[in-house]
């Protein structure tokens, strides 16, 4: 059952040569991003036999490393390490098969156009002294403010990896959930309760007009939050970041760890396959799957594109909410408000990626010339809230703004092995854009949208451009084309309030059931969440094996 990745995977080709009647499996996970090969390893873990299934010729889904020039490799989509589980990170023992991190130091860092580089460093006592140059009352501020968010953040934690309550006053569940619910906000006051709700339906605009005086001491917060989702920062329900970003991760489970990922988001993946492949997971590549199949309500199993069956007594799908239901699914096996209300999901995803390869590294205006290399990695160009408001308005309604929030890492600073010697790599998360264009489509306007991304790292280092070897840029479309991702959603779907908890992926269904028995959601759609963390595949796993201990899915395929 052990052994190394390599020698666990079958790629299509070599399927095709097999007799269609395939042999049963306890699991079938459709998907080889990091939440499906989470699930998989604990499924195998608690041995049942389990089989992963990647429609791409690699595993990771979003969290890979790909290369884009020869010899010169880059996170393509998914590019800092934030929430990673430690619990997931201890449990898989992931550091044994390869997985290395450093911390971002600063974590983020927002060069102004009037050339001022102001860095967010990890230790709080050092960014308060930072931010004392900005503005003295706002660094006060800041040590307060930060005391209360984390407080505030402790109270949610818990409900990462633990599946959402069934909110059912008719049933002896729901009461129950809601008592345990309860039981995770004991001793909290009601001045916390408040501060609670004004964080999940308030504005980050407002909250940090209400609190700090300096444009530049918002835009710090703003260049946290407000990432990968609809609407600008006056929005409504945007604070909740405030708080999501100080949810713990990284291996020493530290309340807003940001890390550099040495080899790439990809050797996070690569690390979850190989631990997997040691507990027994079959991984096969450049394997699609067409359909899920089912027989009296049930999951039995899966039908590939070339036509082979395999069965299997659980079904877990790591695509998104979308994609599982209203294609892999019968629409006569679901019922009708339930796929009304999957069609309903919000995704439109707003972001794009571009990756460079250059021939010098980028030169940003204000950096001190004392800078170490990993402190010359991570910079946010976004000058203010106004700046981003304006974006996402004019993104709304399917235009490609002129100017763009671009996130910049210049990885081969943290990790020279990306890139051979004389060559750096540059990947730029991009928003707000538009999965619809109002006129034209993506095709057509892909490079337009690279320029525009050229023209604004222009503006803070003005050496990128004459430096460009390669360009990748990966608009919405290409997010959803060659990633999975439907509408280009990183996500899954959206993350706001009603998207949320016990209303992710729809009001009902949130505790990784659906209504055929024996298929399960353990994606990003899922609670709690996008974003590189293995929550939704670890507890997916966890309530999948609760209900096999129960009996429930034992019935032979």
């Amino acid at each position: 059952m052990c052994g190394r990745i390599s020698d666990q995977l079958v790629t299509a080709s070599q399927a095709k040569t097999k007799v269609d009647f395939q042999p049963s499996y306890d699991a079938v996970v459709i998907g080889g991003g990091h939440n499906g090969l989470t699930a998989a390893a604990y499924l195998a873990r608690a041995g049942l036999s389990t089989l992963v299934l990647e429609r791409r010729d690699i595993v990771g889904g979003c969290c890979v490393t790909e290369e884009i020039a020869p010899g010169c490799r880059c996170s393509t989509t998914s590019y800092i390490a934030s929430m990673l589980r430690p619990e997931v990170i201890r449990d898989l023992k992931l550091a044994e098969f390869g997985l290395r991190m450093i911390p971002c130091d600063p974590a983020i860092q927002v060069p102004f156009p009037d050339g001022q580089v102001v860095p967010w460093w990890a230790e709080r006592d050092r960014a308060q002294t930072e931010f004392r140059k900005i503005c003295p009352q706002d660094a006060e501020a800041f040590v307060r403010i930060d005391d209360r968010l984390k407080r505030l953040a402790r109270y949610l934690q818990p409900f990462f990896l633990e599946p959402p309550p069934e909110i059912d006053t008719r049933s002896m569940t729901g009461w129950s959930d809601m008592l345990r619910v309860g039981k995770r906000f004991r001793g909290i006051s009601s001045a916390e309760i408040s501060e609670l709700i004004s964080f999940l339906t308030g504005s980050l605009g407002e909250f940090l007009d209400h609190h700090y005086r300096s444009e530049k001491m918002k835009t710090l917060f703003l260049a946290n939050n407000v990432y990968g989702k609809h609407g600008g920062p006056y929005q409504p329900g945007s604070a909740l970041g405030l708080l999501f970003h100080l949810l713990s991760g990284g291996e020493h489970e530290l309340q807003g760890f940001y890390g550099h990922v040495i080899g790439g988001m990809g050797s996070i993946t690569q690390a979850l396959a190989a631990s997997g492949a040691n507990l027994g997971v079959e991984i096969r590549t450049a394997t699609s799957v067409a359909q899920i199949s089912t027989r009296g309500g049930k999951a039995i199993g899966v039908i590939l594109e070339d036509g082979t069956e395999i069965r299997a007594r659980v079904v877990l799908s790591n695509a998104d909410p979308k994609r599982t239901f209203l294609k892999m699914v019968a629409a006569s096996e679901l019922p009708e408000d339930f796929l009304h209300a999957v069609r309903g999901i919000k995704m439109d995803g707003p972001c794009a990626k571009v990756n460079f390869v250059l021939s010098e590294e980028p030169h940003f205006t204000g950096t001190s010339p004392n800078a170490t290399p990993l402190e010359r990695t991570f910079y946010t160009l976004v000058p203010s809230l106004e700046f981003a408001e304006r974006c996402y308005d004019i993104a709304k309604f399917g235009e490609i703004p002129e100017e763009l929030w671009v996130d910049c890492v210049v990885s081969s600073n943290a990790d020279d092995s990306l890139a051979p010697e004389g060559k750096h790599i540059l990947t730029c998360f991009v928003q707000y854009v538009p999965y619809r264009l109002r006129e034209g489509a993506w095709d057509g306007k892909r490079e337009l949208l690279g320029d525009r991304v050229v023209k604004k790292i222009a503006e803070y280092a003005p050496n990128v451009p004459r430096s460009i070897l390669a360009r990748q840029v990966l608009t919405p479309l290409d997010l959803e084309r060659t990633y999975g991702l439907t509408e280009g959603n990183i996500f899954h779907g959206d993350l706001r309030l009603e998207q949320l908890f016990f209303m992710r992926p729809v009001p009902g269904w949130s505790q990784y059931r659906t209504p055929i028995r024996g298929l399960y959601l353990c994606g990003a759609g899922a609670h709690p969440g996008g974003g590189v963390t293995g929550a939704p595949g670890h507890n997916a796993a966890h309530q999948l094996l609760r209900d096999w201990k129960k009996g429930m899915l034992r019935a032979t395929a």
